[in-house]
């Protein structure tokens, strides 16, 4: 079925939505066009956005693409269309990520998931702060696992003592990051070095969130440095809660299929409450990363460690307006 044309406004709210999702280091690295033949989203890669040292291979851009895909498709939904998505749809143009493609009549039943995702999109804020200890109901990890499965992906919540061991591998990652010249330099790209001044987030260091004292979390420092200053005189929750997102293969399109699914679990943890922050410091380092696999035959590979809880919301980093990443002009603005 051929799609419906889509207004200035339906259009330039599906653009938000997909800009507001998470990228590594906000860089944003995606950019817009409407297909006029086939009225089509094309979700394309910003190469010039892309991290060098701690992303070579791409997958990190992948996986920050895959969730404006998914937050894309939430709006798509909202506005009352279905979404057919392709991924990297023309091999002949491997900067192309995906194309959504809104179909059918407006309706009000076209979601495929959640029908509060859409208000969720604007409220998800990663927090880097401490979180309470209040335990996180088994339904609730059910539903977010759910989420991750209906993309394609598994989340799992790792027993106390695998947890652990999955917190000291992210440390040796965030100590590897602190003593690499390249990285750091590349980190402190994206957030600026002076706590005082304005960084690209648009935030004071300060606000991006403290670091856990006694070190029991490995908070990233954004600055590729420990600060004492940054030490949280609050404790961290003592039994973090972590789940491991994983994929059967490794692929380009299994670095997208992660990014919808880790994009609709932290939509369905703001819906439900929860907040949520990101443990990426060790899938930067190949070994590190197949350590993260509880398989022995290391089947699946991982692709986010993700801390989840309740605690106070993170701060709202700046996103690039619409029209900055579209490429074509919003018709009858």
């Amino acid at each position: 079925m051929r799609s419906a044309p889509l207004d200035a406004e339906t259009l330039e709210a599906c653009i938000a939505a997909a800009v507001a999702a998470p990228s590594f280091f906000n860089t944003q690295p995606w950019r817009f066009r409407l297909d006029p033949e086939d009225l089509a989203f094309e979700v394309r890669a910003a190469t010039d956005r892309g991290l060098r040292h701690l992303d070579p291979v791409g997958r990190a851009l992948h996986l920050s693409v895959g969730a404006s895909v998914f937050n894309l498709r939430v709006a798509v939904a909202h506005f009352g269309w279905a979404a057919v998505v392709r991924l990297l749809p023309r091999p002949q143009e491997p900067g192309l990520l995906a194309t959504v493609r809104p179909t059918g009549s407006p309706s009000r039943h076209a979601t495929e998931h959640r029908g509060d995702l859409y208000q969720a999109i604007w409220r998800r804020h990663s927090s880097r702060f401490p979180f309470s200890d209040r335990v996180v109901p088994k339904q609730v990890c059910a539903e977010l696992a759910e989420a991750a499965h209906a993309e394609g992906a598994a989340l799992t919540f790792p027993e106390a003592a695998e947890m652990t061991r999955l917190l000291r591998v992210t440390s040796e990652a965030e100590r590897r990051n602190r003593v690499d010249a390249d990285r750091g330099r590349e980190s402190r790209r994206w957030v600026h070095r002076d706590p005082d001044e304005p960084n690209d987030t648009g935030l004071p260091r300060t606000a991006l969130g403290p670091q856990d004292a006694r070190e029991h979390l490995p908070m990233r420092d954004f600055t590729a440095a420990r600060h004492p200053a940054r030490l949280s005189a609050q404790d961290f929750e003592a039994t973090p809660l972590v789940a491991l997102l994983r994929t059967e293969h490794d692929r380009r399109t299994d670095w997208l299929r992660a990014g919808e699914a880790l994009e609709h679990v932290l939509l369905v943890a703001t819906a439900l409450g929860l907040r949520a922050s990101l443990l990426h410091q060790p899938m930067e380092w190949p070994d590190l990363r197949r350590l993260l696999s509880p398989d022995p035959e290391h089947t699946g590979h991982a692709q986010m460690l993700i801390r989840l809880g309740y605690g106070p919301e993170g701060p709202a980093t700046p996103r690039r307006a619409p029209e900055k990443v579209l490429d074509a002009e919003i018709p009858n603005r």
